[in-house]
């Protein structure tokens, strides 16, 4: 527990969740291009996720950012690591990598 109730609300959802996408819209209904791109991408691995929608809660949309030091959104973690955004995930996809690292971390994928 920290000074900070958001981040151990973020921290929580974190440990909670083998793989965690706080993303703008959810998953059934992205609503930015950026955050469909990375549902799109964990769907066609079928990796199972927590999509946590930041447009509802103003505190989680700015502390996501303090939190990882990261200043976009989406943010996927993956067992507690901070993986990356929209084109980190990406690049990664396309390389093979993000199946190889979900695998390695125990998260059952399909591809």
């Amino acid at each position: 527990m920290t000074d900070n109730p958001v981040f151990d609300r973020i921290q929580k959802d974190i440990n909670d969740n083998d793989v965690v996408l706080f993303m703008k819209g959810s998953s059934m209904f992205p609503q930015c291009g950026f955050s469909a791109a990375v549902v799109q991408v964990l769907a066609e691995l079928g990796a199972p996720f927590k999509d946590i929608n930041v447009l509802v809660d103003p505190a989680i949309r700015q502390g996501i950012k303090d939190f990882s030091n990261w200043p976009t959104i989406p943010q996927l973690y993956v067992k507690g690591e901070f993986v990356g955004g929209c084109d980190i995930v990406r690049e990664m996809y396309a390389s093979g990598e993000l199946a190889q690292h979900l695998k390695d971390k125990g998260v059952a994928v399909a591809a």
